[in-house]
């Protein structure tokens, strides 16, 4: 899908591995990487992405910070909350408000491509197709202020979730 300039592309597979210069970790308030997603940055990256994380704790839901990505392919890992706690649930909100301060931080650091998951559905709890309409519904309002992302990857690990956001996205572009 392209809005304007920027191509939004969905790919089944593992984050951790994606060639991007940012990967985005759907975190905690707190920066604790224990589960989910981050658990999968930490454990295939290194423990100083936490560290480097937790550094910078608390962060509020609405706000985004990087870190270095350690040994991923990526150079920076963008940390948006969207639950409060280590376990706690999100909310569709909470999505929508962590897309858009990943894509502000992806902004201040200058890349052009950067890769999602699905953001809230792991420990956050909500269903694939919520997570789809927020995360596109933020990437679309937020589409206009980009300058330097022309690229947004949402990688998903299996072939339910990308159906699910592959039918969100059609219901979108009608």
């Amino acid at each position: 899908m392209k809005i304007g300039n920027l191509e939004i592309k969905l790919v089944i597979g593992d984050i951790t591995e994606i060639d991007v210069e940012a990967i985005v970790n759907p975190a905690n308030t707190l920066m604790i990487m224990g589960g989910g997603v981050a658990k999968a940055i930490k454990i295939k990256g290194g423990t100083e992405i936490e560290r480097e994380a937790k550094s910078k704790a608390p962060v509020p839901i609405g706000k985004a910070i990087s870190t270095s990505a350690g040994k991923l392919k990526a150079k920076y890992v963008i940390h948006a909350p969207t639950v409060p706690y280590p376990g706690s649930r999100s909310s569709v909100r909470n999505v929508e408000k962590a897309v858009i301060a990943a894509l502000s931080e992806a902004e201040r650091l200058g890349v052009k491509e950067i890769a999602f998951p699905s953001m809230g559905t792991g420990v956050g709890g909500l269903k694939y197709s919520e997570a789809a309409k927020s995360m596109f519904k933020a990437i679309k309002d937020y589409s206009k202020k980009l300058r330097s992302v022309r690229r947004i990857l949402i990688v998903i690990r299996s072939r339910e979730a990308y159906n699910e956001f592959l039918n969100v996205l059609k219901s979108m572009i009608k």
